[in-house]
């Protein structure tokens, strides 16, 4: 029943978006005897309800499966071998000082919850995030904006708390990730997929570029597919406890120390965290979504 509710009606014969409990006793046969209020009974037992959908985009990468199958293989690596390399999923996020709106408790009727807004201009702020897939420590830098300064600055730091080891950094496809300059402060680069920036971008790297060739090996995420990448949910975590229908408007610099507050809790690491994200089963990571493809060797050391 579940696979049919999950198919398109006009697929079935039934002309609608939606499924309706009429389109379900019309459509399928042995439910056809019942009414349509035993339909409904008969969903329910099923464990099957009516519910809101959410938005979902299918990444078009045609290196999909490809690109997390190589990332499972840099998560064995680091497994098999953790005093040598480590694997960091990052990724950036903005905020602003007008509160985002959220549901909260408030009296029944036409009361509503109060985003307490302030007339000043709606600042916002960048956060830049790595979070280690084993322990769940986070490494992060907070600026007015994140740029190709501030990504090689975080990359540094990045890298003095991860002393002398490998790290391979799963990120999203932002180009900035891979401007001349950021690829110049790292070592050698070698990608399996093009990389996508913009066309009238340098290929080479500027004067003002650092070469510091820290240890540091991009891995790049399939286009469209933020769920593939659990620091998602530390954003949707800090949004839930710091960020919806806060009072600091007024206290803007207070909002940075609590969002600050709020992911020094992660600075060694988080058993809770982990469980959050869904990363307590690390090793299969993908595995839904790569369950008909092999597992790709081990990379050599």
């Amino acid at each position: 029943m579940l696979t049919i509710v999950r198919r398109e009606p006009r697929i079935l014969g039934y002309d609608r978006s939606r499924w309706s409990l009429e389109g379900l006793q019309q459509v399928v046969e042995w439910l056809s005897g019942l009414s349509v209020s035993g339909v409904w009974r008969l969903l329910r037992r099923l464990g099957i309800h009516y519910k809101q959908a959410r938005s979902y985009i299918h990444s078009p990468d045609p290196d999909y499966e490809a690109k997390l199958a190589r990332i499972q293989d840099y998560i064995r690596l680091a497994k098999a071998k953790p005093e040598k390399y480590v694997v960091l999923f990052q990724d950036e996020l903005t905020y602003y000082r007008q509160p985002s709106e959220a549901k909260a408790y408030e009296a029944v009727g036409k009361a509503q919850p109060q985003a307490r807004r302030s007339p000043h201009k709606n600042s916002q702020r960048r956060i830049a995030a790595a979070m280690e897939i084993f322990t769940g420590k986070v490494v992060y830098m907070q600026k007015s904006r994140i740029g190709v300064d501030e990504l090689v600055a975080f990359y540094e730091k990045v890298v003095e708390a991860f002393p002398d080891r490998t790290i391979y950094m799963v990120q999203d496809n932002w180009p900035v990730h891979f401007h001349a300059d950021v690829l110049a402060a790292l070592e050698p680069q070698t990608f399996e997929w093009p990389l996508r920036v913009p066309w009238n971008w340098p290929k080479e790297p500027s004067s003002r570029a650092r070469h510091l060739n820290l240890p540091i090996r991009l891995v790049m995420l399939p286009t469209y597919a933020s769920w593939a990448n659990p620091i998602e949910k530390l954003w949707r975590w800090l949004k839930q406890d710091v960020l919806h229908l806060h009072a600091y408007a007024e206290k803007w610099t207070k909002l940075w120390q609590r969002v600050d507050e709020f992911l020094d809790k992660y600075a060694e690491g988080s058993a809770d965290l982990l469980r959050y994200v869904g990363l307590t089963t690390n090793s299969a990571l993908y595995g839904p979504a790569l369950s008909h493809v092999g597992p790709p060797p081990l990379l050599p050391d």
